[in-house]
């Protein structure tokens, strides 16, 4: 029987060791593809977290010359692509960095499977949430569906953070266009159309999962670009009150890293055929001023204020429908905000109990 392989691009970050434990169970050879950059790993160690199964090799995925010399170590029968620069704010100052990585990255690698005539039977992209925008707006006079598109500089300094006489619906990648307000979700878009095309021309199954704001155990608690929740607990942690942007009524959903790596080996093990792209959250949204709130009281910190600052680039409300997504995989999420929030707790405070003894 041939070996069953898998590459994973981006794989010693917080979602490949998340995931790198099952996938070593169901393939034969697992390769983490990983450049390691010091803003995501404050050193060049392994991951404690990457499973021991796991080859890593610490390349960089848009050097073609690095491609070679993957491709002559495995040939991949399923490529799970990670491999991003996120952070919104940082899209908008660092482009050049941003459409290096995750567009040409993209590109350089699908070239080297064609150039070594490897055809893998499945690639899976996790894309963003931030693919979408602002997303679609409901009009509250007649109930019409409309895309309002970006915020504008104006708007902002004005303190309007929402549509006037509009309510944000959630967002499904059945229906909702993507409409993104930021260069990082302009970057995951075209991710995908790139992947799209390569596939429908060489035959691979494309698999696309648009991933709401993950967070939990793993995550970098070095990388200001990481995300607000493990943000916030430090800031708590630290017996500080937590800064609201805008009017702290940003709604987001917020879904535990078990059960984003739950969806991804899901969908693999699929043996349907998938919709074009699948939303990934819990379905629920909450204010960030709720998480902001919850992260206070788990720490017995000072409750949230209100900055007033704000973020260009950032969307008002962002909450998907599942509905879908539960149709089509055998998969749906365990963890509520609340129970994710104690789990990423417990691991943040021996995390930090740990670099505080070393």
């Amino acid at each position: 029987m041939p070996e069953r392989s898998c590459i994973v691009t981006g794989g010693a970050g917080f979602i490949g060791c998340s995931i790198s434990a099952d996938l070593v169970r169901r393939f034969d050879r697992v390769v983490a593809v990983d450049m390691m950059h010091p803003q995501v790993h404050k050193t060049q160690n392994r991951p404690d977290a990457l499973a021991e199964g796991v080859e890593l090799m610490r390349l960089d995925i848009t050097d073609p010359a690095s491609w070679e010399r993957v491709l002559a170590a495995v040939q991949p029968t399923v490529v799970v692509h990670l491999a991003a620069e996120t952070g919104t704010g940082q899209s908008l100052t660092e482009a050049t960095r941003h459409t290096h990585t995750n567009v040409t990255g993209t590109a350089v690698m699908l070239d080297a499977f064609a150039r070594h005539g490897i055809v893998p039977e499945r690639i899976l992209l996790c894309s963003s949430r931030a693919v979408y925008g602002e997303g679609a707006w409901r009009r509250r006079d007649g109930g019409e569906v409309c895309y309002p598109g970006y915020r504008t500089r104006d708007q902002l300094a004005k303190g309007a953070w929402d549509f006037e006489g509009m309510d944000a619906t959630p967002s499904s990648a059945v229906q909702t266009r993507t409409v993104p307000t930021s260069v990082y979700g302009a970057t995951k878009l075209t991710q995908e159309h790139v992947l799209y095309s390569w596939a429908a021309a060489y035959g691979t199954t494309p698999i696309v999962l648009r991933l709401q704001n993950v967070y939990g155990p793993g995550q970098s608690l070095s990388n200001p670009y990481t995300g607000i929740v493990s943000l916030f607990c430090r800031l708590a942690r630290a017996g500080k009150s937590i800064p609201l942007y805008e009017d702290g009524q940003m709604l987001r959903d917020f879904v535990l890293i078990d059960d984003v790596a739950a969806a991804i080996v899901a969908a693999l093990d699929a043996s349907a055929e998938l919709p074009r792209s699948l939303d990934i959250g819990t379905g629920a949204a909450s204010s960030i001023g709720d998480a902001g709130t919850l992260i206070a009281k788990l720490y017995d910190a000072p409750a949230p204020h209100v900055c007033g600052l704000y973020r260009y680039g950032d969307v008002r409300h962002a909450a998907c429908l599942i509905e879908p997504t539960l149709s089509a995989l055998d998969w749906r999420p365990r963890y509520t905000l609340e129970s994710g929030l104690v789990r990423l707790k417990s691991w943040i405070d021996r995390q930090l109990a740990l670099e505080e003894e070393a």
